[in-house]
């Protein structure tokens, strides 16, 4: 059986950049579980299905073998046995898992095939429900979160990172609305795990905020 490490938080608190660097460190097998709808997408843009027909999305997704290895220190998606990740990044593809990820069908076939994953392998994976619902039982569970103001501020400096305009306070009241909606939707809302260590990044760095889960998976696993 699997290590697993879940790390779940709100919008905008670095848990893909965290996870994919605690995974590195632990050279665990970080599950990009956006990626993982991007392939359902794919099998499904392949097989010519209509994303709105909720139907036709529902029958066919059961077909899409979906899981993630590392090959030469880069993280692979296999979709029915092919590397399928020159082929997920494309803004069709994109917009398919858009329509077709709220399915919940395609969200249980998912579920299955994430926890077949973390069955089978030392794994990091993060998201809203991780530790709530995809991974009940992981050994280690962490809710990262930082204030909406922090939040606010790394977003807004990234937009300036890469030469594009943004607006400060449009980015926060984003970020509390996204807050709102994740905590109230009615399928797998965002809360903390009661067996969760709540990490706090706001006046943390990346380096801090890595050491400080490394740290809480010592302590519990080690």
């Amino acid at each position: 059986m699997g290590c697993n490490i879940a790390i779940d938080g709100p919008a905008g608190a670095g848990k893909s950049t965290i996870a994919k660097r605690v995974a590195k460190e632990l050279s665990f097998i970080y599950v990009d579980t956006g990626a993982m709808y991007r392939a359902v997408a794919l099998y499904l843009l392949r097989n010519e299905i209509d994303g709105t027909d909720a139907e036709a999305v529902a029958d066919n997704c059961q077909s899409a073998e979906v899981s993630i290895r590392y090959e030469n220190g880069e993280q692979v998606v296999i979709l029915n046995g092919e590397n399928v990740n020159q082929y997920i990044r494309t803004e069709e593809v994109g917009n398919m898992a858009s329509k077709t990820s709220a399915n919940p069908a395609v969200r249980a076939h998912l579920l299955n095939l994430q926890r077949n994953l973390a069955a089978k392998n030392d794994v990091v994976m993060d998201g809203r429900d991780i530790g709530t619902v995809i991974l009940p039982d992981a050994q280690v569970k962490i809710y990262l979160t930082a204030s909406v103001e922090t939040r606010a501020k790394r977003r807004y400096d990234e937009y300036l990172g890469k030469g594009e305009s943004a607006d400060l306070e449009e980015i926060k009241k984003d970020i509390e609305k996204r807050d709102h909606q994740d905590m109230t939707r009615e399928i797998s809302p965002l809360r903390q795990a009661e067996d969760a260590v709540l990490v706090d990044s706001s006046l943390m760095n990346i380096e801090e905020v890595v050491a400080a889960i490394l740290g809480i998976y010592k302590d519990k696993v080690e």
